[in-house]
């Protein structure tokens, strides 16, 4: 059991008194919680832990200790018996949290933990949802006050309102509920306020189609004579990203010439830290060598797009330069060099990872797949390949048009 008690701290103040706290005692670990009030040391009574009468309305003081004393140890006494194990700075958050209980308040802490992250992409994402959250309560409000009735409201508010797509109010909802599950995390609510789950709020996203180029499209991108050097640059970078089985944009650009060693590809995902090797195609080895003659050093980036960046351990600017080089490339791919190829299909760099998948089929196993994808669950394979295997479909719906009209 946590010892609770009301004590007056030993750090004086320019005016001469000392700060009212709450200790908070668990396992001979102490942590403090500190109260509006500071008093002189001679206005404090240790043994009865009380404002003695010398003070100023003393007796409004002390009846505001023992209540906030009262609050304290209920606090305490219901984080113990809900949980196996609680430390003494568990107490102190459960009892006042550093950004209070509101949700805007917590909401403002997990953004700046995304940025002190380097998640440039999830934060300049989630900010803007948060805001759509907060202009439509017009206020702040307690975690406890969020029903699943208010958030359902919410996301046909985005959809209505905002005229967000039905996929973006769903990001909406996650953002919401990221915050949620941040503060429960940090034991700054009881998770009995959760409002997602079975019975409340169910986060679905709807199918989305993925359309990717084509084996022949393909062939018109890498046959198609571009004299413009810089587009030249942004094909090459959408067809090393199809031929390394739809590398990441992320990725690509930050590859180096010392990740190609012995004939294949070494390097880790930025998106979840997995090692992936592959054989070096023949064709993407031509481009690669176009690349040689600005080689500075071994260690050196292959594409120029992240060169200027002094430090690429800075995940949050390294991300944002990404992403401004990303919405740069595609701009390119959607106008130039799709007009040049003749390709009337969207092309963006994402689209490389889409056309891998559309050429694959169902021509290569899926466990095979997942091995390239590097995803985790056999099930997102299956569930991101089912985009691009539509034979049985075909075959059902020509076996029941085969009549003779």
């Amino acid at each position: 059991m946590a010892n609770i008690k009301i004590v007056l701290r030993k750090e004086q103040k320019k005016d001469g008194t000392f700060p009212l706290a709450i200790r908070v005692t668990k396992d001979r670990k102490s942590s403090y919680i500190y109260l509006d009030y500071s008093i002189k040391l001679t206005d404090w009574d240790e043994k009865t832990q009380r404002v003695k009468k010398s003070y100023p309305n003393s007796a409004r003081l002390n009846n505001y200790l023992i209540k906030k004393l009262s609050e304290a140890n209920a606090t305490a006494l219901e984080q113990e018996t809900t949980k196996t194990h609680v430390s003494a700075e568990a107490v102190r958050k459960k009892i006042k949290p550093s950004a209070g209980l509101t949700f805007f308040a917590q909401a403002k802490v997990y953004l700046e933990n995304l940025k002190a992250a380097g998640k440039y992409n999830q934060y300049t994402s989630d900010k803007p949802r948060i805001n759509h959250f907060r202009n439509f309560v017009g206020h702040d409000i307690a975690f406890q006050d969020i029903s699943a009735t208010m958030l359902e409201r919410f996301r046909g508010y985005c959809v209505s309102n905002l005229s967000l797509s039905e996929r973006s109010a769903v990001n909406c909802l996650v953002t919401v509920r990221s915050v949620f599950s941040h503060a429960i995390k940090d034991n700054i609510i009881d998770d009995k306020y959760y409002p997602f789950g079975k019975g409340k709020v169910k986060i679905k996203f709807p199918e989305s189609n993925k359309v990717g180029l084509t084996a022949e499209e393909i062939t018109k991108l890498e046959e198609t004579e571009i004299k413009d050097e810089r587009l030249n640059h942004y094909r090459n970078l959408f067809l090393i990203s199809f031929y390394f089985a739809g590398m990441r944009v992320s990725d690509v650009l930050r590859l180096r010439h010392s990740d190609f060693k012995n004939e294949r590809l070494h390097y880790t995902m930025g998106k979840n830290g997995k090692s992936v090797t592959l054989k070096i195609p023949e064709r993407a080895q031509k481009i690669l060598q176009h690349y040689e003659q600005f080689k500075e050093n071994a260690d050196d980036l292959v594409f120029p797009e992240l060169k200027r960046l002094e430090n690429l351990n800075d995940k949050f600017k390294t991300q944002r330069a990404i992403a401004f080089a990303t919405s740069r490339i595609d701009k390119f791919l959607r106008t130039d060099v799709a007009k040049a190829a003749g390709i009337e299909k969207k092309l963006t760099m994402h689209i490389a990872r889409h056309t891998f998948g559309n050429i694959a089929g169902d021509k290569i196993p899926v466990q095979m797949l997942q091995k390239l994808y590097r995803h985790t669950k056999l099930e997102t394979t299956i569930g991101y390949q089912s985009n691009f295997i539509h034979k049985d479909a075909d075959d059902a719906l020509d076996t029941v048009l085969a009549f003779e009209p």
